[in-house]
């Protein structure tokens, strides 16, 4: 039973989903898209919540080797800049975030979308990435998209200016397998 509990078809019996109308169509990696999706998936990752015990714990352990320690002072100064720089991070981190996803090589291209029977390929000039909609554990409906996860844990978010209500709920139905 490492499906799941189920109610209705036995093991051996698998449930009728209806098929999808396959549906292709672009978008661009663009700021907006790439904020959309750091704005949408955030409350559901996990790390919605700053954990600041690691920057406090650094600064901690900075300011005790220099305080109470005659040990050269760079490895003090040292751990009280990284204590630092983390709090950065934790403040500035949508914006850190986005600077890396724009600095990436996949920035600014043209991604073809399409959604078949067989699941949901996306394709662009360097990768090409096809999640089957067997390999899809739940879909997390947002305000602005879709948030289609992975039995292996990896996260792929959906805006759904992409699509129409009825392809939206179509993917919702056939990723969580109802007939």
């Amino acid at each position: 039973m490492g499906e799941g509990i189920t109610s209705g078809p036995t093991n051996n019996q698998k449930q009728q989903v209806a098929p999808v109308q396959p549906f292709t169509t672009q978008f661009t990696l663009s700021r907006e898209y790439l904020s959309e999706c750091f704005d949408q998936s955030l409350p559901y990752g996990k790390s919605a919540k700053p954990n600041y015990l690691f920057p406090i714990v650094l600064f901690a352990s900075g300011t005790g080797l220099l305080l109470f320690t005659a040990q050269p002072k760079l490895a003090s100064f040292t751990l009280i800049a990284l204590a630092i720089l983390e709090l950065l991070h934790i403040r500035f981190r949508r914006a850190w975030w986005l600077t890396r996803q724009l600095w990436g090589k996949g920035a600014g291209t043209e991604v073809t979308l399409t959604i078949d029977e067989d699941g949901i390929q996306t394709q662009n000039a360097d990768t090409q990435t096809t999640l089957l909609w067997s390999d899809i554990e739940r879909v997390i409906e947002t305000d602005l998209g879709l948030i289609l996860v992975a039995k292996s844990g990896s996260r792929q978010y959906l805006s759904k200016s992409l699509f129409t209500a009825d392809l939206v709920s179509e993917i919702i139905v056939k990723a969580n397998g109802e007939a």
